[in-house]
């Protein structure tokens, strides 16, 4: 086995490729998500906290 026989997967190799970068963008999706969410949760937070000490 080479390695243009290795990519080429049988001929299956167009399925199997766009198959691993659609499973790596959303398994990053599901990383990066949660991490923005809790710094825009945590930058809500601290403005709202400064308007209550404004009053």
């Amino acid at each position: 086995m080479n390695w243009q026989e290795f990519f080429a997967m049988g001929g299956y190799a167009f399925y199997v490729w766009v198959s691993y970068v659609i499973t790596f963008i959303v398994m990053l999706f599901i990383v990066i998500s949660p991490i923005i969410q809790r710094k825009q949760f945590l930058r809500q937070q601290a403005l709202r906290l400064k308007r209550q000490e404004k009053t």
